[in-house]
């Protein structure tokens, strides 16, 4: 029990949590990747189900590193480009256990989505069609509501954005990382 108590220490210290990303970083760099660690900040909170019976909750979070939402005009209207990171889904024991997922837009998105009732719902839209396609499930989207208050659910985690560098070693599979693979 102390050495568990002694490990959940030093995932919760910073300065290891710095120290493991740029190891991490470092080996991706030889295997030709960029990495990116996406540290979400909270911004609201999605309550809703999944496959009718599940309590699930999105994080719609923020990180000036995902890309800023774009606004095409178009006949009748406009075009939002949105982009987004999502992590995999994860299982938390809160009150019973719980689905939470992460969706990580720009801050800008953000902002504007706290101005505009219309471009919340679209936010909100988007981020309940990546849980859905991504992670192969079926939402309740009817029921999914904004919890008042609430900023993030869970224990923050951070998804990493992966880049190939231009003129990088090849992706080879007999190189051991601790990512999934490119």
């Amino acid at each position: 029990q102390a050495l568990l108590a002694e490990y959940a220490a030093e995932l919760a210290d910073p300065e290891q949590r710095r120290l493991y990303e740029e190891e991490v970083a470092a080996l991706e760099r030889e295997r030709g990747v960029e990495v990116r660690f996406v540290h979400p900040a909270g911004g609201y909170v999605l309550r809703t189900s999944q496959a009718g019976s599940r309590r699930c909750y999105i994080n719609v979070c923020s990180n000036p590193q995902v890309g800023q939402p774009q606004v095409h005009a178009e006949h009748g209207g406009q075009r939002w480009a949105l982009p987004y990171s999502l992590a995999p889904g994860r299982e938390e024991l809160g009150r019973g256990r719980r689905l939470i997922y992460d969706v990580v837009f720009h801050p800008a998105a953000l902002r504007l989505a706290a101005r505009s009732a219309r471009f919340r719902r679209l936010l909100n839209d988007t981020a309940l069609e990546a849980v859905e396609r991504h992670c192969s499930v079926q939402l309740d989207r009817t029921n999914a509501t904004v919890l008042r208050g609430t900023t993030y659910k869970g224990v923050p985690q951070a998804p990493v954005i992966r880049t190939p560098l231009p003129g990088g070693a090849p992706p080879s599979d007999d190189i051991d990382s601790p990512l999934p693979p490119f």
